[in-house]
């Protein structure tokens, strides 16, 4: 599943080698300053609680435990003008009011496209959930604003003060939409609906399953906000808030 896009997007052209090379298992958010930790995907996971697994079909080519999208870092392009309004539609989420949102943010920025930001939007999802379950701090930091990461580093301490383990592996992962953009100010935001079937199990200390099934497959939906200044030097985009989708 490598894929080759724009750094100047989700993808964190920073960590690009060392991610691959870091990255290798295959979740959770975040905590309120005076609440106890707690894992950022609970939310979700209460949501799917009482639906029906099924039998996991084959993963697909390239989707196998441990394998993640690669990072390249390529010379930034920056377009003659913004996408249009048609370069979006299909990036879009129906009935979402996005679409001018997304137009203000590609006049302020220009190096903000439909195909590279969507791309690397999946890609950052794919390598976020890898990086908490696989307890990869040094992955995540760079990735997340502070205040998630102090959730995501919280709910991970708590899982190791516990002995667990968690391991999801990515069946498949549907085209991310956009669910809501806007600019404020000079600060880019833009929701992104995730829907992917994944199969997820937690053991604790002696490798006991005590949550999810190795072949049940689950389907995840959540709602991630990423952020951007648009007129900042450095080109990352960081994830500023998550929820879990209908």
């Amino acid at each position: 599943m490598s894929q080759s896009f724009d750094p100047s997007i989700v993808v964190f052209a920073v960590l690009a080698v060392f991610v691959v090379w870091k990255l290798r298992s295959v979740l959770g958010t975040r905590t309120g300053t005076e609440r106890p930790p707690f894992d950022p995907f609970e939310a979700r996971r209460k949501l799917r609680e009482g639906k029906a697994g099924r039998d996991a079909p084959a993963p697909e080519p390239g989707r196998g435990p441990g394998q993640v999208i690669p990072l390249q870092r390529d010379a930034p392009v920056r377009p003659a003008a913004p996408d249009s309004a048609e370069a979006w539609r299909g990036n879009v989420e129906p009935g979402s009011q996005a679409l001018d949102g997304l137009l203000q943010i590609g006049a302020a920025d220009r190096t903000f496209t439909a195909d590279s930001f969507m791309q690397g939007a999946r890609g950052a999802y794919e390598m976020i959930v890898a990086a908490f379950a696989a307890g990869d701090r040094d992955t995540l930091k760079p990735l997340l604003a502070r205040d998630v990461f102090d959730g995501f580093d919280a709910a991970i301490s708590a899982r190791e003060a516990r002995g667990e383990k968690s391991e999801t592996t990515f069946v498949s992962t549907e085209k991310p939409l956009v669910h809501e953009a806007q600019l404020k100010s000079r600060t880019a935001q833009v929701t992104i609906l995730f829907q992917s079937k994944m199969i997820t199990v937690t053991k604790n200390r002696d490798g006991a399953l005590i949550e999810g099934a190795a072949d049940k497959v689950v389907e995840v939906f959540d709602r991630w906000t990423f952020a951007r200044e648009v007129d900042a030097r450095d080109p990352n985009w960081r994830l500023v808030a998550t929820e879990a989708g209908a």
